[in-house]
């Protein structure tokens, strides 16, 4: 027999498409779900993907560790379920789908993901927030039926919440042209049960909460990191060239391009107000502390607003799924912005990062023509199986993404080497 949802849930938030009894009494499907996600091979890998910058590539400053997807994922899943949590979501769903959302991008980050993407323009493109349904219904081994595996099996509702774009390819609610997406078209029919009765695109409300949460780590950590690294320099953000600098990346980039860069500068001054504000970094264990209650006092600045201004709107009862939306105020959105902006400017814009990521579009690209070419030589058993199973070109091409974005930065490379004879 199946676990009964939490309080707050209906039932049909904890099917899954393959149904199946519990092995452990007490246990919630959402903390059933939790554990599924921990424990798998694809949350591991992360450990070894380029979140920002590659490790070892930050500087004589830095100790060579700088955050991975993993701890990204962590830090990420760390927020979401209090913030989750405070607002009445199931903190275990919410973790869960935290730990999801970026298991389907490929080594070498964004990078890699734009690489596979231009590779895959003619099998349906590439996108890491569809891989990640991709994996968790498909690719990831822990259930399989007759008809094949079922990835992780996972309840509805972690699914619908680790889902950041519930639309296919070309379907932006808004925007067609953009290219953010959530599922693959042979990945519908998984997808089209998760949504079976949400209304239209709209995100549900635990996969809202993930999404904040995971623009508030991002946001702070990669400030934090390039302070560590010696590559931002707090007092050169009281310059007015730096800082105008830094708003012309936000512009366009992390805000709506009609965005007042007086709004940015307005937000920029709110922080730097702050008496916890690093106004400087000399690496000493004081000013470590330091940097870490600000980080501390960031994300909770950022929680905090986003908590009150949803109870604001929606009272104080229990609030999931569909029930609600989440408000987050445009100042403090303008605040976390900024930081993506800092980061950005004075990270990953450095010369040398640029040289990186070009040799790393290289690599993906090299690959993913190398096993073209030879497949299915270099690919692993599972992608091997499936390659000999696929019905078309197209579908032989999907497998050879599949096998791409399942590697980490340091395998792609070796698989790159040895494929091209440059071991």
């Amino acid at each position: 027999m199946a676990p009964a949802p939490p309080a707050g849930y209906d039932p049909a938030s904890a099917d899954r498409w393959a149904p199946e009894p519990d092995k452990r009494p007490g246990r919630t499907a959402f903390q059933r779900d939790r554990a599924r996600v921990l424990h798998s091979a694809a949350l591991r890998r992360l450990a070894g993907k380029t979140q920002v910058v590659t490790p070892g590539t930050m500087g004589p400053a830095w100790d060579a560790s700088p955050r991975t997807r993993l701890t990204h994922s962590l830090e990420c899943a760390q927020v979401g379920r209090e913030l989750g949590a405070a607002l009445g979501c199931d903190p275990d769903l919410v973790e869960a789908a935290c730990l999801s959302h970026d298991l389907g991008h490929p080594p070498f980050g964004h990078n890699g993901e734009q690489a596979l993407n231009a590779f895959a323009r003619d099998c349906g493109g590439f996108e890491g927030n569809a891989q990640s349904l991709r994996l968790l219904t498909r690719i990831e081994p822990k259930r399989f039926t007759p008809e094949g595996s079922v990835g992780l099996n996972l309840t509805r509702a972690v699914l619908d919440a680790a889902t950041k774009y519930p639309w296919p390819r070309g379907a932006h609610p808004t925007d067609p042209a953009s290219h953010k997406f959530g599922v693959y078209e042979d990945d519908r029919p998984v997808f089209d049960w998760v949504r079976k009765e949400a209304p239209g695109t709209r995100t549900c409300f635990e996969a809202q909460v993930m999404d904040w949460s995971d623009d508030v780590a991002y946001s702070v950590h990669d400030v934090e990191d390039g302070l560590h690294a010696g590559h931002i320099d707090p007092g050169s953000l009281r310059a007015g060239p730096e800082r105008r600098s830094v708003f012309e990346v936000a512009v366009g980039r992390y805000v709506p391009a009609d965005t007042d860069p007086a709004e940015l500068a307005a937000a920029l001054d709110r922080l730097q107000d702050q008496e916890w504000w690093p106004h400087g970094y000399d690496g000493t264990a004081v000013a470590q502390a330091r940097l870490k209650d600000a980080t501390s006092q960031l994300i909770g600045r950022f929680c905090l607003a986003a908590e009150g201004a949803t109870r604001a709107a929606y009272g104080s009862g229990r609030l999931t799924r569909y029930g609600a939306e989440l408000v987050v105020p445009r100042q403090t959105r303008m605040e976390c912005a900024v930081l993506k902006a800092v980061a950005d400017r004075y990270v990953m814009q450095r010369a040398e990062q640029e040289r990186l990521r070009a040799d790393q579009r290289v690599v993906v690209a090299e690959l993913a023509e190398a096993l073209t070419a030879r497949a299915p030589d270099g690919l692993d058993p599972q992608f091997r199986a499936l390659f000999g199973t696929a019905p078309d070109d197209s579908a032989r091409k999907r497998v050879i993404v599949d096998q791409i974005a399942s590697l980490t930065d340091a395998s792609a490379r070796s698989l790159h080497a040895r494929l091209t004879g440059q071991a």
